[in-house]
Formats: C-alpha cells, structure tokens, sequence
C-alpha cells in the first residue's frame, strides 16, 4: 500500500486538496495515517471505494 498527502490524492482524484481535507475532517473518507506533524496520509484505493459508495447512497437519496 503507498500512501498519499491530501495533495497527491486530490490531484489523482481531480480534486481540491481543501475538499480532501474537509470530507477528511468530516468522516467520509478514511484517513490511513496521521504523521507526527499531523499531516494526513491516504489509501488511493481505499479512498476511491468510499467516494464511489457516497456517490450511490447521494443518487439513491436523490430518487
């Protein structure tokens, strides 16, 4: 598993790194590692699922 900043996985994701950071903040993506600095550290993969399973429990609530 390789780990990635917010900055890495928003650029992978196509997304603000602020926006990873407050889903982060928020709990709806999990955070696979906290450096000593505080600095977040993220599964790609992992991170993908939980966005693509937010993306069907939002078109599902929206029918």
């Amino acid at each position: 598993m390789r780990l990635l900043s917010s900055g890495e996985l928003a650029k992978e994701l196509g997304i603000s790194r602020r926006s990873i950071s407050r889903y982060a903040d928020e709990g709806l993506i999990s955070v696979a590692l906290v450096t000593p600095g505080g600095k977040y550290r993220f599964d790609l993969e992992t991170v993908r699922e939980e966005l693509r399973q937010l993306a069907k429990k939002h078109r599902e609530e929206r029918s």
